[in-house]
């Protein structure tokens, strides 16, 4: 059976964020060959989390990993929006309510080593949907075939979902918006990820002002010197 095939519309980034795209890939591969299926998150919609989940995962493929994205934001998806298809997309809720095999929804890309899975239409039942038995074989089995798998979840501010998926993951990232977030909401998106006993990686700090001087030393310090600093010195 040959796989479907889409065009993905990349975004062109400028240089400082596509460097900043390759310090984060690096950062992941650091992590360790155990890291592999990795939950996003935010904290709110409209921070970013997408972009930067998609952005992420081509730059995996970019150096060379097999890499699979998954939206599985199933109550909004933007993922079909960014990219061209022909004909009726299957994704991820065909999958998990079985009207589907993983075959069914898997697509290839024009970028060679990467593939996606779309979230498909939008059920009833998210959270239980992505917290049953079957999320939890489907991701078992993808694991042996991909170097990493990227999951675009929905803001765990928001709804429980991402909570639910990243128990199955074997790390999180969160991203932040700049100035709008405050350290405490923060801290509990953090909390809430490290009960479903998957550790934080790190946050990722999105729509920085780059032109404010000293702009990242007063904001670093206060997020990563407050938000990690618990953490670090447990390592």
């Amino acid at each position: 059976m040959t796989m479907k095939e889409v065009n993905i519309h990349r975004q062109e980034l400028d240089y400082s964020a596509n460097e900043s795209y390759k310090s984060l890939r690096t950062n992941l591969l650091f992590c360790g060959e155990e890291k592999k299926v990795i939950a996003i998150t935010s904290c709110t919609p409209n921070e970013g989390k997408s972009t930067v989940s998609l952005n992420l995962a081509l730059s995996l493929s970019d150096s060379g990993k097999k890499v699979l994205f998954i939206d599985a934001d199933l109550r909004k998806s933007v993922l079909l929006g960014r990219t061209e298809a022909d004909g009726e997309i299957r994704g991820l809720s065909h999958l998990l309510s079985h009207q589907d095999t993983v075959e069914d929804i898997i697509y290839a890309t024009n970028y060679p080593n990467f593939h996606i899975i779309y979230a498909g239409t939008m059920p009833p039942n998210p959270a239980e949907l992505l917290g049953g038995k079957y999320f939890k074989r489907f991701l078992q089995a993808v694991r042996k075939v991909y170097d990493y798998v990227i999951i675009d979840t929905p803001p765990l501010g928001s709804v429980i979902d991402a909570a639910v998926i990243a128990d199955e993951c074997d790390g999180s990232i969160i991203v932040l918006e700049s100035g709008v977030i405050s350290y405490r909401f923060a801290q509990e998106v953090k909390d809430q990820l490290q009960r479903s006993n998957c550790p934080v990686l790190g946050v990722i700090l999105n729509k920085v002002d780059m032109s404010k001087q000293g702009y990242y030393g007063k904001y670093y310090g206060k997020y990563y010197g407050k938000y990690y600093g618990k953490d670090k010195r447990k390592s």
